[in-house]
């Protein structure tokens, strides 16, 4: 499946817009820091993130659930309470929270209740889950902006982030060890057409992933 010159433009610009959100910050600090984003299916979250500058690690995995432990079948399964989620690490001296939450919001539909995409129910809900009392304030601002800007009620919540379960080796990169499957995957399910009808010139989706 290829992308028309003109559709790869709007989606460049896109990402463009976002890409000028991420603002380093001044200094060069040996520090990481952590941010925890539900987004549907995590091999797309980690595929989208993994293009940020300052990004240093993406990790799939489970959280918000009451199992310890999960694995994909029991949470796949439903029951266990627990989302697909991607925890990111970053550097702050090339990339800000904000930043990270700016991208956030533009790569997902906020305003699904049920999923994303062709993906049901509660293990592919959307949810930031804050590692801070900081995190949890900005990301509260941001969700009433998007709020705002969508003119609709947010799906979304913000929740204290309580223990993540990083998942099994093969959910890991799995959009480069199998990159046919991932990105058949992600056209079917519709993920990229959805987020650029939302979110227009606004969206932004990993430039690997600039498909369909």
């Amino acid at each position: 499946m290829t992308i028309s010159a003109m559709t790869r433009s709007g989606l460049l610009a896109g990402a463009l817009l976002v890409a000028t959100s991420l603002a380093p910050t001044s200094g060069n600090s040996q520090e990481t820091k952590s941010a925890i984003f539900a987004g549907g299916c995590f091999w797309c979250v980690e595929s989208d993130f993994d293009e940020i500058d300052g990004v240093v690690e993406t990790v799939s995995g489970y959280i918000g659930g009451t199992l310890e432990n999960p694995g994909y079948r029991e949470v796949s399964a439903g029951g266990t309470g627990h989302y697909e989620a991607v925890k990111i690490t970053y550097d702050p001296a090339k990339v800000t929270y904000d930043a990270l939450l700016t991208a956030f919001w533009h790569s997902v539909d906020p305003t699904d209740a049920g999923g994303q995409f062709c993906d049901r129910g509660e293990s592919y809900l959307t949810a930031i889950f804050a590692t801070d009392e900081a995190q949890l304030e900005k990301a509260e601002a941001t969700k009433a902006e998007i709020a705002k800007d969508l003119g609709a009620d947010i799906a979304t919540p913000v929740l204290k982030a309580p223990t993540f379960y990083p998942a099994e080796d093969y959910h890991q990169d799995y959009y480069t060890k199998n990159p046919v499957r991932y990105k058949y995957y992600r056209y079917s399910c519709g993920r990229n057409a959805r987020i650029k009808d939302l979110w227009g010139d606004k969206a932004f989706l990993g430039i690997k992933d600039q498909m369909g």
